[in-house]
Formats: C-alpha cells, structure tokens, sequence
C-alpha cells in the first residue's frame, strides 16, 4: 500500500461508490463467519456505508459480536478490461437518535421502497480500501487507508 493517500486515487474511489449501491458484506465471530448482499448509501464526508438489515440475520447477530466486518463492491462487466471493484474493511454499528433519523432520510431517498420498512439502519466506517480499476491499465490499484485520510 502507498504511503499516502492520493487525492486523485481517493477521487476515482469516491465517484465509483457513488455510482454503485449493493455491496457484498462479510461478517464474522470465532469460526462462524457469513456473507450478506446489502443496498448501501454512500457518505463521503464521513467516508461511510449506509445500509439496512435485520439484527436477527446471521449477518446481523455476528455483527453484533464483532463489529469488524470487509466485503466488496464490484460492476459485472462483460470484459476484463473494463473491471472495476472495491475490497473494504470497515467497522459497522446499528444508528439510533438522530443519526439514526438522518441515515434514514438519505437511505429512503434513494431507496423510496424503504420507507415502509423497519429494520434498523447500520453505518460501517470504511477503514481502508483497495480499488482495481483496469480502465486505468490493466491490474491499476488505487488505495485509501482511514489513518492517512488528507
């Protein structure tokens, strides 16, 4: 990994996460470990994930436990060349109060379906991630690490 975040490498990964919206979500406790599909809002200010699930998944249960959680958020499409994908690690809580109100209102924005749903709201904290983006040659890593946020 770089030694510094790039503003430019940063840039590209903020305009990728704002154009996708489900990641793939890996939670885990001990030996027990499972993966979930989510619809993610995206906040760039506070470089987080947004999402929506049940605390009674197992997803959720081991989340509960273990708040460390990674995953990925990637296109599907049709040629090598035109890869591109996110590898995160991240810390994730359920919201309440306020922030809770606030995570909500964006979600259902951009999800208007949500709105007669119930299930809390979660904000998982990007720690680091790793961006391949192939459009910028081929196997091109982008990288942006929480500690060394400019």
């Amino acid at each position: 990994m770089s030694a510094m975040n790039s503003p430019d490498d940063l840039s590209i990964i903020i305009r990728f996460l704002r154009q996708q919206h489900v990641l793939t979500l890996c939670a885990g406790s001990g030996m027990d470990m499972w993966c979930a599909n989510c619809f993610y809002v995206f906040d760039d200010v506070q470089m987080a994930l947004y999402l929506m699930t049940e605390k009674h998944t197992r997803h959720g249960e081991l989340m509960q436990i273990n708040p460390q959680v990674v995953g990925t958020i990637a296109t599907q499409p049709r040629t090598v060349a035109l890869i591109k994908g996110i590898q995160y690690r991240g810390e994730i809580a359920v919201l309440s109060g306020d922030a809770e109100q606030a995570a909500r209102q964006r979600y259902c924005r951009r999800f208007p379906v949500a709105k007669v749903a119930s299930a809390p709201l979660w904000q998982l904290n990007l720690l680091e991630i790793k961006m391949t983006n192939n459009t910028l040659g081929f196997g091109k890593k982008l990288y942006w690490h929480h500690a060394l946020r400019p």
